[in-house]
């Protein structure tokens, strides 16, 4: 079956600049609003209105600069925050001596915030603090003396363009790590399909060729030692094994990258569980099954049926080739239970917990896996001497997650 590769971008800071884009269109249009009702206040207004030209211009032309991290570069950062400043540095020729000693806004006014947020969203807050105290010197000089208006503002823009700066670096460190945990899930969970996969397969051929060549002795005894060992290391491969470091975009900015391998469902059409657990009835094992159609999804049907057969394979190791099992079928409204029981002599108690600490995964991976997987559940009851009792459940509508 076709596998495909799902991508997921993470970035909580998007929403920051498509909120800072519309911040710094409104902020231009305020400050153009400021100088049209308080000509008044302006000494040489035409050096006002070549300045609020530049700015126009500016801002509509530089909107997909600030849409993402990857358009906002240094050159243009470095670029913005210049117009900022230079419309500081402007006010004392533009507007008169009163309206800067009662405490005037600037030419660019608010505007110039949206300049020191961008270096907070793009860079942290180091560089938030960098551009921050570059506006709080231009200030000071078109002030002429740290008035307390002066240094109010000052400082409101510096903690909080600080304070977002660190915001989106904590946001970003959240964001490794959640692609870190949905990337170790996802391989996790390919993982364990594949040990289910190589238990129903490739161990169980090991394993009988060891038993096999043990019996046979000779040159038979060594290939069964050497398929020993080689069952050993695989059951140790599947256990464990390496994780892939999470894949993360070159600019950090851009947030995290996930990348998951899934294997699609077929074509979606239900299929009769009734028609994959027909092969498995034989003259010892006994199939009661309803006389309607117990219709589910193909990855559904298909992943129980292999349950109930790694439940039959367990059968035949532990109890024998001639023993009797019996697999009952019942469609509930919401679920399909299967159970399938044995006469054999019942598993010890704690005999698959340790099983499980030996590598062997039979339960735990071919059976209760597959049904973990489905959004199901496993439940085993064995009473010494009075054979086993595998319940299988499986919703019908598989769980979105």
């Amino acid at each position: 079956m076709a596998k495909r590769e799902r991508v997921m971008r993470m970035s909580v800071e998007q929403p920051l600049w498509r909120a800072l884009t519309a911040y710094r269109v409104l902020t231009m249009l305020y400050a153009i609003g400021l100088f049209v009702t308080a000509t008044a206040r302006f000494a040489h207004p035409w050096v006002a209105v070549g300045y609020y030209a530049v700015l126009f211009v500016w801002t509509l032309a530089t909107v997909p600069r600030v849409a993402n991290a990857a358009s906002c570069t240094k050159r243009f950062l470095a670029v913005d925050l210049a117009v900022a400043l230079t419309g500081i540095l402007l006010t004392p020729v533009a507007v008169t001596h009163h309206s800067i000693v009662d405490g005037g806004p600037t030419l660019p006014s608010i505007w110039t915030a949206g300049s020191v947020l961008a270096f907070a969203i793009k860079g942290g807050w180091r560089w938030a603090a960098f551009a921050s105290t570059l506006v709080a010197v231009a200030n000071l000089v078109e002030r002429g003396a740290p008035t307390r208006d002066t240094v109010h503002n000052v400082i409101l823009v510096w903690v909080a363009s600080i304070a977002i700066g660190y915001v989106v670096e904590v946001a970003r460190a959240s964001e490794l790590t959640l692609a870190r945990a949905l990337e170790i899930e996802a391989t996790t969970r390919e993982r364990e399909r594949l040990a289910r996969d190589i238990h129903d397969g490739v161990l169980q051929v090991l394993a009988m060729v060891q038993r096999r060549g043990s019996a046979l002795g000779g040159e038979a005894a060594e290939l069964g030692r050497m398929a020993g060992e080689q069952e050993v290391a695989l059951r140790t491969l599947v256990s464990g094994g390496l994780l892939p470091v999470s894949r993360v975009s070159e600019d950090a900015a851009l947030g995290a990258v996930v990348r998951a391998v899934e294997e699609p469902d077929d074509d979606g059409s239900p299929v009769d569980l009734r028609v994959l657990l027909a092969p498995y009835a034989t003259a010892r094992v006994t199939l009661s099954e309803p006389g309607a159609p117990v219709p589910l999804t193909p990855v559904a049907a298909r992943e129980l049926a292999a349950a109930v057969g790694a439940a039959l394979d367990n059968v035949r190791k532990h109890v024998g080739e001639s023993a009797r099992a019996w697999i009952l079928v019942e469609d509930e409204p919401d679920t399909v239970i299967v159970t399938v029981r044995d006469d054999g002599p019942g598993i010890p108690e704690g005999r698959l917990a340790q099983a499980e600490g030996e590598g062997r995964l039979g339960v735990a991976l071919s059976i209760r896996g597959r049904l973990r997987e489905l959004g199901g559940a496993a439940e085993l009851i064995s009473v010494p001497g009075q054979g086993t009792e595998v319940e299988l459940k499986v919703p019908k509508v598989r769980p979105r997650v």
